[in-house]
């Protein structure tokens, strides 16, 4: 038997390649492929990502690019719990598995729940209140379940203290012994002015500091409640969702949830608790996103920084000071068009959850969008984290990402990012001011213009949606969830909140143009694809285009009996269809673009398009008559929204 040396030096006779020697070899393959004269540094330059937050996801990383700091992962359970809250992390029975339920019919809600519990679910996370399962409802809902083995979180909004009450009412009736009781009460009262502008209700503003000081001192007596009589019990809810929702960065979200975090112990802490039992009552909510590395990382981070706030609050140095943390699958990125893609994304985004530490994860319906979703939906819901744990086998490593350069870079500056705009709103006078005061929903909004921009000339592509939409798609319709509009009513009377965006949005309402077109005339609108030349001349660009324009509603018609202008026209004629695209190679524009465009407005094109970038001939072709052009990268929504204007589709 060979026994090899320290070390495992299995390359040891090749070697050693250098970051120079890489960054030559990246230079000639730029330069080859005529993207980039660059070399040496600038090569490696040329291919990397930027990212949110003046973060950059570079091509190569090594253990040169990994943080330093002594201090800046440690041990899985052990501050600053970098790698996980508990030194087992989920490797013993896997994170929680958190279904939400909002149906407001309590027999409905309770064999939705049953079903969930005997099919792999761990937790339950309910809506309850206006809108929601009613609060007198719990003890019907919760019928059939053993309550000294499942979590319960609750989710009531500003109605949180009545809804507290009867949940800890119900644990006596079921003579659940206390120290049994498993629940998070879901206090928030940041999160209702964040979601809506004030404490109550419509007509309390967020200036309103009775209405605030009310709900926060509720919400501080559950608090010292639970801690003294309930130890399986958590009052507060740390819910980041509201800011990732109103379109925040993974920075921005993680910086709002601190200093929302640093609010509740400042105020539990002034009523008597401990640091260390303050921290104990709350639990953080964040977005999982389909940016698998990103979610890593702002889980990462995100407990290695509240484990820097409990160390100097003074806490003590062990792990029941650790952030718990409810992973939930990003609502923004959901679609309503073409919504079976949604189980793609939670999928990768349960990934990233799971990975990144996350102590309960939900998974949320791929119908969520559409309303109050179906017993398929929950079941694929449900299943998603019981393969990813039971067949994946993801839980069985603590940390798995851990020792990555690239993921271990990427939660040190996620982390910086996010604690300087936790600084920036403490020195504005915390959280409620600096949403008051426009600091944060401002630097929100401005963030999701960026990304906006982004979404419109599809840099960030939405499979479905701006990519491979399917307009024929018999459309999913569910029962309508009233929790989704409860807030926007109360958002509507306060005139405040954060708003609630979708990446979507700008292409859902390009496409409802188009239903409704559809309904009151029979037929989509339509654009005819001028082809010229070969179909080797012309495929790639009529198939991008054809693409494109459908991402808008509008059905691409391509039914030509020959290759040239004058076929173009004829064919376009007999279509029907008001607007037309020339598709060809640069070559064919050169020869044949100018007298193609003017055909077709002679035989009634309102509007000309060109698909290609028109380089040192876009003024020809302006004046030959084409109108517009469409290529990769150029702003689709603008451009569809133009088309549907010239045709008139309201």
């Amino acid at each position: 038997m060979t026994v090899l040396p320290e070390g495992l030096p299995l390359a040891a006779e090749f070697p050693e390649a250098s970051r120079e020697q890489w960054q030559h070899l990246v230079g000639n393959v730029l330069r080859k492929s005529g993207a980039s004269d660059a070399t040496g540094v600038a090569a490696e330059e040329a291919l990397t990502t930027s990212l949110q937050d003046g973060i950059s996801a570079r091509p190569l990383y090594t253990a040169d690019d990994a943080p330093h700091a002594s201090d800046a992962a440690g041990y899985p359970g052990f501050p600053p719990f970098t790698r996980g809250g508990r030194p087992e992390g989920t490797a013993v029975s896997g994170w929680d598995v958190r279904q939400r339920h909002a149906h407001p019919d309590p027999e409905r809600t309770r064999e939705a729940v049953l079903a969930d519990l005997e099919n792999g679910v761990t937790s339950l996370w309910l809506a309850v209140g206006a809108d929601a399962l009613p609060i007198d409802a719990l003890p019907r809902a919760l019928e059939g379940v053993y309550l000294d083995l499942v979590t319960v979180v609750l989710d009531a909004g500003a109605d949180f203290p009545a809804a507290a009450v009867a949940l800890l009412a119900l644990y006596d009736q079921r003579e659940v012994p206390r120290h049994a009781a498993l629940a998070t009460l879901g206090a928030d009262p940041y999160g209702i002015i964040a979601r809506t502008g004030t404490s109550t209700g419509p007509g309390t503003g967020i200036g309103s500091a009775q209405s605030i000081e009310g709900h926060l001192a509720a919400a501080t007596e559950l608090a010292r409640r639970a801690s003294r009589d309930y130890p399986g019990v958590r009052a507060l809810s740390v819910d980041a969702l509201p800011y990732h929702e109103a379109g925040a960065s993974t920075a921005e979200e993680l910086g709002c949830s601190l200093a929302a975090g640093v609010g509740y112990l400042r105020e539990l802490t002034a009523a008597g608790l401990t640091v260390d039992a303050a921290l104990g009552q709350l639990e953080f909510r964040y977005a999982a996103t389909a940016d698998q590395f990103l979610t890593i990382a702002k889980l990462r981070a995100a407990r290695r920084l509240w484990a820097r706030v409990a160390q100097v609050c003074g806490a003590a140095n062990t792990a029941d000071v650790a952030q718990r943390q409810h992973a939930v699958t990003s609502p923004v990125m959901m679609t309503r068009r073409d919504p079976w893609v949604n189980m793609l994304r939670t999928t990768v985004a349960t990934l990233g959850a799971g990975v990144g530490g996350a102590d309960a994860v939900t998974v949320l319906p791929f119908d969520s969008e559409l309303g109050l979703p179906d017993g398929f939906a929950r079941r694929v819901a449900r299943n998603t984290s019981s393969i990813l744990l039971e067949e994946s086998h993801l839980a069985r490593v603590i940390d798995p990402a851990g020792g990555s350069w690239y993921v271990e870079r990427l939660t040190d500056e996620v982390a910086e990012a996010a604690w300087a705009w936790f600084q920036e709103i403490e020195a504005g006078g915390g959280l409620v001011r600096g949403l008051e005061s426009g600091l944060i929903p401002e630097r929100i909004a401005a963030t999701w213009q960026r990304r906006s921009k982004d979404l419109a000339r599809r840099k960030e592509p939405i499979t479905g949606v701006s990519e491979f939409p399917l307009l024929d798609e018999q459309a999913v319709e569910r029962e309508a969830d009233l929790t989704s509009a409860r807030s926007s009513r109360a958002k509507s009377a306060s005139g405040a909140g954060l708003p609630r965006v979708r990446r979507d949005e700008a292409y859902e309402a390009l496409r409802a143009r188009s239903d409704a077109h559809q309904a009151a005339n029979g037929q989509r609108p339509r654009i005819f694809l001028a082809t010229l030349g070969p179909a080797a001349a012309h495929t790639a660009r009529a198939a991008f285009a054809a693409n494109l324009f459908q991402a808008g509603g509008i059905e691409a018609v391509q039914d030509q009996a020959g290759p040239d202008p004058q076929a173009a026209a004829e064919a376009f004629a007999a279509s029907g269809a008001p607007i037309a695209c020339l598709c060809a190679s640069d070559q064919l524009y050169a020869e044949q673009a100018a007298d193609a465009a003017a055909r077709l407005k002679a035989a009634g094109a309102t509007r000309v398009y060109l698909a290609g970038r028109p380089g040192e001939r876009r003024e020809d072709y302006l004046r030959a008559g084409v109108d517009d052009f469409v290529f990769a990268g150029c702003d689709a929504v603008e451009a569809l929204t133009s088309a549907l204007d010239t045709m008139g589709i309201a």
